[in-house]
């Protein structure tokens, strides 16, 4: 579904403190074009799909055609902020003490009760085995 972005393996992203899968699917944008690019020209954000920016502390959803959810980690991977239900056409203030941020699907964080202060873990590979 992310066949017009580079080639990149694929993580899983899951919540430490509440054992809940955050997105199965979560590629990596550090490079300047690919963090300036984000989600833009995408109709939707699937569910179990996500996508993580490295280095950022502020996003925007200028020019996007739906909301997101969005974690703001410190660079121990700590949720530092969390907006839910980002709508297009918003912004978030600069983060204080956010490395980077994890772009999901509206009602991810709802659904999986994170908060600010949980640890985030990354595993390698795409998350498609069952649980």
């Amino acid at each position: 579904t992310w066949r017009r972005w580079p080639a990149n393996n694929p993580m899983m992203a899951y919540n430490r403190n509440r054992e809940t899968i955050l997105a199965r699917r979560v590629f990596v944008a550090k490079s300047v074009f690919a963090r300036t690019r984000g989600l833009l020209g995408r109709k939707y954000l699937p569910r179990d799909e996500a996508l993580w920016i490295v280095p950022c502390n502020a996003i925007h959803n200028f020019f996007m055609r739906f909301p997101i959810d969005a974690l703001f980690l410190d660079r121990e991977e700590r949720i530092v902020a969390m907006y839910h239900g980002l709508r297009p056409w918003r912004a978030t203030w600069f983060v204080r003490g956010a490395h980077s941020v994890l772009e999901l699907a509206a009602g991810v964080l709802a659904e999986t009760g994170a908060r600010v202060g949980d640890q985030v873990g990354f595993i390698e590979g795409p998350g498609d085995a069952d649980d």
